[in-house]
């Protein structure tokens, strides 16, 4: 079983890294580029997590303690099989 991870900045917090990518895209001539935000994919492979509910509260508890920060950023947790 595979589970991606999808974390990124809430709304409302500054994005860096999204200001500096929108910036560089506009100065490579990419025109229309308004906002860009930078966030991050952690594909995770389990094993002996038994069904997909299980898998998916395991991985909810991993980003809970380790690899989102909740007070800045929200995450998003897609169980493949």
């Amino acid at each position: 079983m595979k589970a991606i991870v999808t974390v990124g900045l809430k709304p409302g917090v500054l994005d860096v890294q999204g200001k500096a990518v929108a910036r560089a895209l506009g100065d490579l001539g990419f025109a229309g580029v308004e906002e860009a935000r930078v966030g991050k994919v952690i594909e995770l492979d389990l094993s002996g997590y038994g069904d997909r509910a299980s898998a998916e509260k395991q991985v909810k508890d991993m980003c809970e303690k380790l690899l989102a920060n909740t007070v800045i950023e929200s995450y998003r947790v897609e169980i493949a099989s």
